[in-house]
């Protein structure tokens, strides 16, 4: 069983939630330009910059610190989806600094969330002896998260998704499918956990080769964002994704 806790959620198009409440419109901005996959990550640069001015600005620390790691956390998104691990990996670096100071100032359920976040994308973008290091702090740290907030729909999606992504014998699609979809009616779900809990469903369903079930989660999950690259390749062409 150690093995199989050492999965880590990182799917690359399969996009992390980033917030449990309302969000900065800065901030908002920034995710939506993320998911919409409309821009390359140096024609991001204008709305990360933006987003990161913003939360500085803020009075209150974990508040500001919490926005900072989710600013870094985007940007590393950005460069991931070009393959350039090592700037993603400086990115999430920072937003694990942030989430540290943040909880240190006494940030809460969010806080908890981008650590693990921002821990598990780094697992995707450097080396396997790091993803052996700190592989089993992500859902550590997304069930801390759930002890300040059961509804924080970004953490019962980190934990959901292992079951999805996880490689075999480790994944198991209808427990992953299960989980998903109590998020729906048991997690606080803004804009990109909507995308994200419909897409992983579809994606589970096309793993098993079962389209008429994936079909409707898939269109779900476009409704949601249009442009999604990730979500459309599914549906359009599923036989052709690759894990």
């Amino acid at each position: 069983m150690k093995d199989f806790a050492l999965f880590i959620p990182v799917f690359l198009f399969s996009f992390v939630s980033l917030h449990a409440g309302p969000l900065p419109g800065y901030i908002i901005a920034f995710r939506d330009a993320l998911y919409e996959q409309n821009l390359k990550a140096g024609e991001m640069d204008g709305l990360y910059r933006a987003a990161k001015t913003g939360a500085s600005a803020l009075d209150d620390g974990a508040a500001k610190f919490t926005l900072l790691s989710r600013c870094e956390y985007l940007m590393g998104r950005a460069f991931q989806y070009e393959e350039r691990k090592d700037e993603a990996a400086a990115r999430y670096e920072e937003g694990i600094h942030w989430a540290e100071k943040a909880l240190d100032a006494g940030g809460g359920s969010e806080a908890w969330q981008m650590l693990a976040e921002n821990i598990s994308q780094s697992c995707a973008v450097r080396s396997t002896a790091y993803a052996m290091a700190n592989g089993l702090k992500v859902e550590k740290y997304a069930k801390s998260a759930l002890e300040l907030n059961s509804r924080n729909a970004a953490a019962l999606y980190m934990i959901a998704s292992r079951w999805i992504y996880a490689p075999a014998p480790f994944g198991n699609y209808r427990r992953g499918i299960q989980m998903m979809q109590e998020i729906i009616t048991g997690g606080d779900m803004q804009r990109d956990d909507e995308f994200n809990v419909y897409s992983a469903i579809g994606y589970a369903y096309v793993r098993q080769k079962k389209y008429a079930e994936a079909r409707p989660w898939l269109l779900k999950s476009l409704e949601v964002y249009p442009d999604n690259k990730y979500a459309r390749s599914l549906l359009e062409n599923p036989d052709a994704e690759k894990r």
